[in-house]
């Protein structure tokens, strides 16, 4: 069966996240239009919320929304390295600081606002909810770089333009021949509660150590607080440290914060939190030498986001470079759509230039964020050691060097 005539896009992208609706929204501004093929039936929120640093909101200023992200959410104004023997602050970072672009930002900002806050932007037939791909094939019959899409209830698309955004499991990425993400031993949960008459929290954000974990707590804005944890189970499937129920999953998370003296007013955000939907998710990540020689565009296919660089979430930045991918995508996409036919880019070599581009970049991320990740969760004594009394405010400055960088403008 051949697919009908109407259903043909030039530009599909695979994915309502962050990556993906930001490329369309980039995309939009340069007068292309795009289809979203997103599989759940509404806006994916699950996360709560990410730290926002000095290169997403550049990002997000590109793409128009950064001011609207501003006044939705606290300024955070530094970091607290606490001891994981008394409980005290040992570290302060202001994250206020000028970097060698220009003044850093940082804020913690909630998924559903930004989401909702990107969709705003788009025209009203942008996403289509409930339409999941299932397999991709060459346009045989129509010829060219073509793509014929299948989704899960039967039908078909051809698509001139593909890009997956699609996340960790990315059906793009594994058609693209990209390397399989890789389980890190580790394991995150996390948590925001929601305070109607203010939660009293500085805006600052706060890091805790113990042994063989990592935690976090920051507030997003007056009321709603954000906090993490992550840790290396004792069995590689980890299924004899916490049962899947909330209120296991707190008890464990504030043993865990109890170990090392967390303050009062930690422990009591954990108590009276909303736990996210996947209780327990496994830290998985692509190895970044696979990057360097993995194929991120074929033709007229190309991946961001997830689907491209997924990454442990040590140096917070999985979300932020998910965006600076979508303005650069967009760029390089739109440019070259809009002057296709005049001979003097392909879309083909447009998308090439987006990979060389994100390249480097991302396996940096990926590299730096896992490294980072095993010296701050390190169960080894001598590592203890040196991370609690030496390298604590080395690794709290390491937060600002990735975020120094600027995706350029659409």
């Amino acid at each position: 069966m051949q697919p009908q005539q109407d259903a043909a896009e030039d530009v599909v992208i695979v994915g309502a996240g962050l990556a993906g609706v930001g490329v369309a929204l980039g995309l939009h501004r340069k007068g292309v239009r795009s289809v979203v093929l997103e599989s759940s039936p509404a806006l994916r929120t699950s996360g709560f919320a990410f730290m926002t640093w000095t290169n997403a909101f550049r990002a997000l200023d590109a793409l128009g929304v950064g001011d609207k992200m501003r006044s939705h959410h606290l300024q955070v104004q530094g970091v607290r390295v606490m001891s994981p023997t008394t409980g005290e602050v040992v570290r302060e970072l202001d994250l206020r600081v000028q970097g060698k672009l220009g003044p850093h930002e940082a804020r913690c900002v909630q998924r559903n606002v930004l989401l909702q806050a990107l969709e705003e932007e788009l025209p009203a037939d942008t996403i289509r909810y409930n339409s999941r791909i299932v397999s991709i094939d060459d346009d045989k019959e129509g010829g060219g770089d073509a793509k014929i899409l299948h989704l899960a209830d039967g039908s078909m698309l051809r698509a001139k333009v593909l890009i997956g955004c699609d996340g960790i499991n990315s059906v793009v990425a594994k058609w693209l021949g990209l390397a399989k993400p890789l389980d890190s031993g580790r394991r995150a949960t996390r948590g925001h509660v929601k305070y109607p008459n203010g939660h009293g929290f500085q805006p600052k954000f706060m890091q805790f150590s113990g042994n063989g974990f990592r935690a976090g707590l920051v507030p997003c804005g007056d009321t709603d607080v954000y906090w993490f944890l992550t840790w290396s189970p004792s069995c590689p499937d980890g299924k004899e440290d916490v049962d899947h129920s909330p209120a296991e999953m707190k008890q464990f998370v504030l043993a865990k914060l109890r170990s090392i003296k967390a303050p009062d007013e930690v422990l009591e955000a954990v108590e009276r939190s909303e736990m996210n939907d996947v209780l327990v998710a496994p830290l998985r990540y692509r190895p970044p030498l696979s990057l360097l020689f993995g194929s991120i565009s074929k033709g007229n296919v190309c991946v961001a986001g997830d689907a491209l660089h997924p990454t442990t979430p040590d140096l917070a930045q999985g979300a932020c470079i998910a965006l600076e991918d979508a303005v650069v995508l967009a760029r390089c996409l739109g440019d070259a759509m809009a002057r296709d036919g005049d001979g003097t880019e392909t879309i083909e070599a447009a998308l090439r230039r987006y990979a060389g581009i994100r390249r480097w970049r991302s396996a940096q991320v990926i590299a730096a964020s896992y490294m980072v990740g095993r010296v701050q969760q390190s169960e080894h004594a001598v590592v203890r050691f040196a991370r609690d009394r030496l390298l604590s405010g080395v690794l709290a400055k390491g937060l600002l060097m990735t975020p120094d960088y600027d995706c350029g403008t659409l």
